[in-house]
């Protein structure tokens, strides 16, 4: 999937470089038509640049003799070039390549090889983009997360208070970021009852990890049953949305339980989380369903990857909604 984007980002790139070729060919042709000198000089740059080069490769007696006399001469039509564009009233800069980023001349690439700036941030809006999320992750992120509108009291007979139990779901959640990269197959169930946090946790995972540039896709239960149904029995020829529940770094399937539950939906549902898992990939399901209830309404298949091979988080308390979480 980052290959992709990756490519696409390229793309937009080359199309910056035509697009600046093409302005300082017509801003040259301007110049050259008011002063015709110019035109001499450049040609004469170029042929200087070109027996430069050829020296360099066929080599001649005493070239660094050769090559200095070249280089003045280069310098002196420059100061000849550069005088009469002052006295014409024509900046310097007029005539250079107007890319959009100087650093990387609108390769992405820094002349380390490293990625440039510019390229980081296409790929985290690419992310933002195709994450559903842009809007939501302003308000919704770990800078904004309010441990303090969780209770301090006992609740229906928990071992920890609602705030001790959030403050055990953010270390892993922030571990969970944390490791993103290693290869520790970590998968995140959170379940619990409505307004307890779940969809608020979820979504500072996600920015978190649209910020380093990965790829984060959320959807809810409904939505992603919604899809699938469109591209198996509409013939939907958008298979772009089909391929990102599988390729995304991290798929986050929300509200589980509120699609309709069929034959179809449980096969489909269990082929997303099982590729997942056999290719690496990490996903995030949440849910108002307790374990009981998903044992119940889901095949044993799902049931038992979901409670062997994710670490399931409860979440509770009262309901939050209403309360002022940033």
């Amino acid at each position: 999937m980052m290959q992709s984007f990756t490519h696409e980002i390229l793309r937009d790139y080359e199309e910056k470089r035509n697009r600046a070729r093409r302005q300082r060919e017509d801003r040259l042709q301007e110049v050259y038509d008011k002063v015709p000198k110019i035109r001499e000089i450049d040609e004469k740059l170029q042929k200087t640049g070109l027996t430069i080069s050829r020296m360099l490769i066929q080599g001649v007696d005493d070239p660094e003799k050769a090559i200095e006399n070249l280089e003045q001469k280069l310098d002196r039509l420059k100061q000849e070039r550069a005088i009469l564009l002052t006295e014409n009233n024509i900046p310097l800069q007029y005539l250079e390549y107007d890319f959009s980023c100087v650093n990387c001349n609108d390769t992405g690439f820094l002349p380390n090889g490293q990625k440039c700036g510019c390229f980081k941030q296409q790929l985290i809006t690419k992310g933002y983009s195709m994450s559903n999320l842009s809007n939501i992750l302003e308000k919704e992120n770990f800078q904004s997360f309010n441990l303090d509108i969780f209770s301090d009291e006992p609740f229906d007979g928990q071992p920890l208070t609602p705030k001790q139990n959030m403050m055990n779901i953010l270390n892993v959640c922030e571990g969970f970021v944390f490791n993103f990269d290693e290869n520790s197959k970590d998968n995140l169930l959170f379940y619990g009852e409505t307004g307890t946090g779940k969809t608020f946790l979820a979504n500072c995972i996600a920015k978190s990890l649209l910020d380093r540039e990965k790829i984060v896709i959320y959807q809810t239960a409904f939505k992603l049953l919604e899809i699938l149904e469109e591209i198996r029995f509409k013939n939907s020829d958008n298979r772009e949305k089909y391929n990102l529940l599988f390729e995304t770094d991290l798929l986050i399937i929300d509200d589980l339980g509120t699609e309709m539950t069929n034959t179809f939906t449980n096969s489909e549902l269990f082929n997303i989380i099982n590729s997942r898992l056999l290719s690496g990939k990490k996903t995030i399901i949440s849910t108002n369903l307790s374990p009981k209830e998903i044992m119940d309404r889901y095949d044993d298949r799902i049931f038992s990857r979901l409670f062997s091979k994710f670490t399931a988080l409860h979440f509770f308390g009262r309901d939050l909604r209403w309360e002022r979480i940033i």
